[in-house]
Order: C-alpha cells, then sequence, then structure tokens
C-alpha cells in the first residue's frame, strides 16, 4: 500500500483495535511497526487484566463499555471459525478497602450509578475465599530496609469491593494479533520490521512518514500509537508545545511467583487490588501468581532515557515486590531464582492516557497507555476512528470535542476528557491503578 488513508504507527492492542476500527469505517490503513510480530512491544509484556473500576467516572465507564468487548471477543472479530483467539479469564476483582482509597466510596458510587455488578465482602468472604491471606494491615508501604517492614500495625482490613465480571487475557500478544487479523479482513495492511524516522509534513498538514530505509510513505493521516516510543514520535513531529499533558517511558517489574503450597491459585484466585500493601495480583498459568506494583511514595520511579535501551534484569525491585505480598500472604515461599516481566510503561503525566488531535492537522495521538488501558483496547479504538472522521470533516475537537457514544452501555463521554491540553486531572489515582 503506496497511498493508505491512514498510518497507524504501532500494533500493539490499541494501535491494532485502531486500525481495525479505521478499516471498518472504509480507511484504507497501513500499520508499522518496528518488531516482527503485532503485539511484540510492551503490549507482550501487559498484565492485561480486564477490570472496570477506576478512579474517575469516565474512566469507569469507559472501562465498563471495554469488558463487553473481551467479553464477546470472537463475536467482536468476526474471524473465521476455528482461529486461536486470546482467552479471556472471567475470575473476578477484589479490591481492599483502605484509608487510601477512602475505603472505596467514590469507586462504589461510580460502580451504581453505571450499574456495574459489584459485591461488598467482609473480612470473612475474604478469607473464604482467599484462605492464605491474612488480612492483618501493614500500611502505610514501606521498602524492605525502611523500619517497620514486615511488622503489622495493629490494624485489620476492613473488607473489599469484588467486581464479578472482571478477569484477564493469558496471551495480550495473541490478542494484538487477532485484532490486525481481523483488520486484514476489511482490506488493511501491516508491514513489520520497519522504523519510523520522520513525520512528514507539508504546508501545515501531515503528508505521512519517513522509514529508516529513506523510503518515504505518503498519507493524509498519521496516528501515533507507538507505546513507550509515543514520545519520541510526538517530538519528530513537533507537536509537543501545545500539551499540558506529556508521555515518558517508566520501566517495571513484574513478578511471577509459585502460589503456596496447598491452594490453587490459578483455579481458584482472583484479581486483587491492594493498596495496603501497594501490590495487585492475579492468577499466572502453572499455578503461578503474577504480582506489580501499585507505585507507592516509597518506591522510585524508574524513568527510562529511551524506549529502546533500558535494564531488562531484575532489580531489588523485584524481591521488594515479593516480599510485600508476602506480607499478606505469610505461607509464601519466595524462591531464589526471579521470574517475571521487566518492560516498560508508556506513562502519561497524570496516569490518564490521550486520546486525541494535535497541533499538526492530520496527526492523532493514541498515548500515555500503559500500565491501565489494555482493557480499553476495543473502544479506544472506536474511539480514535470517530474521533478521526470528527476532525478530518472540518470539527474543531479543542473548541468542540467529539461527543462519544459507548454503544453497550449506551452512555455519552466527552472525549475531551482524554485532551492532550487537558489540566492535570486531580481524581486520578496517580498511579498504574489509572
Amino acid at each position: 500500500m503506496t497511498h493508505p488513508d491512514a498510518i497507524v504507527i504501532g500494533t500493539g492492542v490499541i494501535g491494532a483495535a485502531t486500525a481495525f476500527e479505521l478499516a471498518k469505517a472504509g480507511y484504507k490503513t497501513l500499520s508499522l511497526d518496528r518488531n516482527a510480530q503485532p503485539g511484540h512491544g510492551s503490549t507482550a509484556g501487559s498484565c492485561a487484566i480486564i477490570r472496570m473500576h477506576y478512579s474517575t467516572l469516565d474512566g469507569t465507564a469507559f472501562a465498563w463499555e471495554g469488558y463487553h468487548y473481551w467479553r464477546d471477543w470472537a463475536d467482536y472479530l468476526g474471524l473465521p471459525p476455528g482461529t486461536d483467539l486470546a482467552p479471556f479469564k472471567e475470575c473476578g476483582c477484589l479490591v481492599m478497602k483502605t484509608p487510601a482509597n477512602d475505603h472505596l466510596a467514590k469507586h462504589l458510587r461510580f460502580a451504581r450509578e453505571l450499574s456495574i455488578p459489584h459485591e461488598e465482602w467482609t473480612p470473612q468472604d475474604i478469607t473464604a475465599r482467599l484462605p492464605v491471606y491474612s488480612l492483618d494491615s501493614f500500611a502505610p508501604p514501606k521498602r524492605p530496609d525502611q523500619e517497620g517492614f514486615g511488622e503489622p500495625n495493629g490494624g485489620h482490613l476492613a473488607g473489599g469491593v469484588y467486581w464479578p465480571h472482571a478477569g484477564y487475557v493469558t496471551d495480550p500478544a495473541l490478542s494484538a494479533k487477532n485484532l490486525i487479523d481481523a483488520a486484514k479482513l476489511h482490506g488493511a495492511e501491516t508491514r513489520l520490521g520497519v522504523e519510523v524516522t520522520e513525520i512528514l509534513a507539508e504546508n501545515g498538514r501531515t503528508k505521512g512518514v519517513r522509514l529508516a530505509t529513506g523510503e518515504e510513505i505518503h498519507a493524509p493521516v498519521v496516528i501515533n500509537v507507538a507505546g513507550p516510543g509515543s514520545a519520541r514520535i510526538n517530538e519528530m513531529a513537533g507537536v509537543t508545545d501545545d500539551m499540558t499533558i506529556a508521555t515518558r517511558p517508566l520501566r517495571q517489574e513484574v513478578v511471577h511467583i509459585p502460589a503456596p503450597p496447598g491452594f490453587d491459585f490459578e483455579r481458584n484466585g482472583t484479581i486483587v487490588s491492594d493498596s495496603d500493601i501497594a501490590c495487585y495480583c492475579r492468577p499466572e498459568h502453572g499455578n503461578h501468581i503474577l504480582v506489580g506494583s501499585e507505585d507507592p511514595d516509597c518506591d522510585p520511579h524508574d524513568w527510562a532515557a529511551s524506549d529502546t535501551d533500558y535494564n531488562r534484569e531484575f532489580t531489588d525491585q523485584w524481591t521488594t515486590q515479593a516480599l510485600r505480598y508476602a506480607q499478606r500472604v505469610p505461607s509464601l515461599g519466595i524462591p531464589g531464582r526471579a521470574r517475571g516481566v521487566v518492560d516498560l510503561y508508556d506513562a502519561a503525566t497524570d496516569w490518564i492516557p490521550i486520546y486525541d488531535k494535535s497541533a499538526l492537522p492530520g496527526f492523532y495521538m493514541a498515548c500515555g497507555t500503559s500500565g491501565n488501558q489494555y482493557k480499553n483496547a476495543p473502544i479506544a479504538g472506536k474511539l480514535m476512528a470517530a474521533l478521526v472522521d470528527y476532525c478530518e470533516a472540518g470539527a474543531d475537537h479543542d473548541a468542540d470535542p467529539l461527543q462519544f457514544e459507548l454503544p453497550y452501555i449506551g452512555r455519552t463521554v466527552d472525549a475531551g476528557f482524554y485532551s492532550r491540553k487537558r489540566p492535570i486531572n486531580e481524581d486520578s489515582s496517580f498511579s498504574v491503578l489509572g
């Protein structure tokens, strides 16, 4: 495809969903990625949790809408019968009530307003589902070298809220490939193993891209969905001056650790978000537990100078997360060999993504999505396709933001919520929780 209608930079799960939705809308799309396979950037390292609790009402509505596409994954894609599809395991998600999250008062209000199924659990409910759990409180979260680490503070967790429809996708890279394959059914094309080195413009408008080989590909629309490389692509396009929200690559470590003896966490466990110890977890293949960090204040952020050249080895952060989780699960055994994932987030200033146009007409961005937007990929793709339609028809999205309908839940959201020019959203958790 030498003259596509739209170039999508990135074949991660959100880039792939954007290409799919544009192709369904009639655009000739060309997806470009430096990786050799779709979804093999930061998407492959995603914990791929599908949840519907957020710290903002718009974020909650977006996530609740997004769940329905994973539930109906085969129907949404329309791929031939027998296609290998990424499985969605609906194991539920428990969020502990703590002072740090105001005992989930806001989350409960949003869940009720949006009619999202949820249950309030007592401490007895929690230990009935998770008998290996201790509900001692250890707040505030600490590092192992800080005084009092591992010592209960004398309090106990007051219970939690359980969202039964939450779950996780076992193969996030495959989900991106599913989307790319679905896009191809509508005429979309993909080129892998190519590096974008320049965003081309002419007469004040996007003209296309130049590759590392020197080849130019011209298109009136270019969409930056480059994950941790998004900041670099935005700089190439010269569009950062009017952005109040920036994106940066943030290095993360995720722990894979065996479940404690006598408990099948893979079969009987659930996703747990626990701000008392600043960890979240989910079941992992082989009766393992995946443990990630909720970015407490005591942990320094490891911002990467480059989205390609960063430390891919485990550090003492792996041990810190394993030991924090062992506070909650005293029978947990911690192996001598670190296993898990080291990868990058594409983190926005307030941990809420940018789904927006830019100061350069024809150049769009779906950035700052890592850590908490995997679950929203299908509806984010629909939003980006609608935004391109809206702006290319001559609308001024900055002055009159797109009003976007969430088809499953029948709610309209103001797409200006995701603007690159928004004030920093003080209602955000300023963490992976979004």
